[in-house]
């Protein structure tokens, strides 16, 4: 089973439950239960100059990317200042109140598992809480105090300039296995938020897909979510190809076959979400080796 949508600000609404506890907030479903996902919502936030959103928590667990504006959380005793490609986790059951700074924000909210709809069943909880405004903290990648926070560094997915030693006063993440990135067959992956950063049931991250680039066809254990920001990629779903750019959102299921190509001559990059978070072995179940072993068996008879 697999979902594809677009992002469109028209049809973003402010959310029944918020609607007496926040000013300037709307919000666009992506992902969620309605379009067959039990692990994920998936949503494209928004608030207005002078907007805000009242001390709330969730039975989720939920994670931020900011696509523009700049958003003032406040949570775990510290408001944190996060701009363009910043990301923040909320970890489940934390109370954390949210602003804009100097001018509208855009966001896109992960929360795993998915929102409940049912009816009888209560996942969101305004606390009425005055939480402290602190002098807001534009997170310091390097500092060892901060715990959930991160900011995507479009440099850090050159492998050209990886390939050399780190300045020890750079003022980007202290390297480490943990921020590595993984490239492999044109394919670049930069882990934002996993357990690393507190997320117990979900992963974001950075892929980019140069020139020539694929992945063929697998599929996994747990569900994705695709937001395409850069280039133009052709994907096979399910056996259907589709040409996806810039502002269209793929939903794959558990079990739902993909696989992605860059045809084009310029860079493709997405940000991908996961839920539940992958397990440490069969993360990958890749069509082409179980049609080898098939052949393998065929050819031994």
């Amino acid at each position: 089973m697999y979902h594809v949508t677009v992002i469109d600000d028209q049809s973003a609404t402010t959310p029944a439950a918020f609607s007496a506890h926040s000013s300037g907030f709307r919000r666009q479903i992506l992902v969620n239960r309605a379009t067959g996902s039990p692990h994920m919502t998936l949503t494209v936030d928004s608030l207005d100059e002078g907007g805000h959103i009242d001390a709330v928590l969730h039975s989720f667990e939920a994670s931020l990317y900011v696509l523009s504006g700049t958003l003032a959380v406040t949570t775990l005793g510290k408001t944190s200042e996060l701009g363009p490609d910043h990301c923040i986790v909320l970890p489940l059951a934390t109370t954390y109140t949210m602003r804009a700074v100097d001018g509208p924000v855009k966001w896109l909210q992960m929360e795993a598992p998915a929102e409940l709809d049912d009816g009888r069943r209560q996942d969101t909880f305004f606390t009425g809480d005055t939480l402290v405004q602190t002098t807001p903290d534009i997170p310091d990648m390097r500092d060892p105090r901060n715990r959930n926070a991160v900011r995507f560094d479009g440099d850090s997915m050159d492998l050209r300039r990886l390939s050399g030693g780190s300045d020890v006063a750079a003022p980007t993440v202290s390297p480490s296995m943990a921020t590595a990135l993984l490239a492999y067959s044109g394919i670049a992956v930069k882990m934002l938020i996993d357990q690393q950063m507190g997320a117990q049931l979900h992963t974001m991250f950075m892929v980019d897909y140069q020139p020539t680039a694929i992945a063929h066809p697998h599929d996994h254990p747990f569900e994705e979510a695709y937001v395409f920001v850069e280039g133009e990629v052709h994907a096979l779903v399910d056996g259907e190809l589709m040409v996806l750019h810039p502002g269209d959102v793929l939903w794959a299921g558990v079990g739902a076959d993909h696989g992605f190509e860059n045809r084009s001559s310029g860079l493709v990059r997405w940000i991908e979400v996961q839920a539940p978070a992958p397990p440490p072995r069969h993360s990958y179940r890749f069509s082409r080796e179980w049609e080898h072993l098939a052949e393998k068996l065929t050819e031994g008879k």
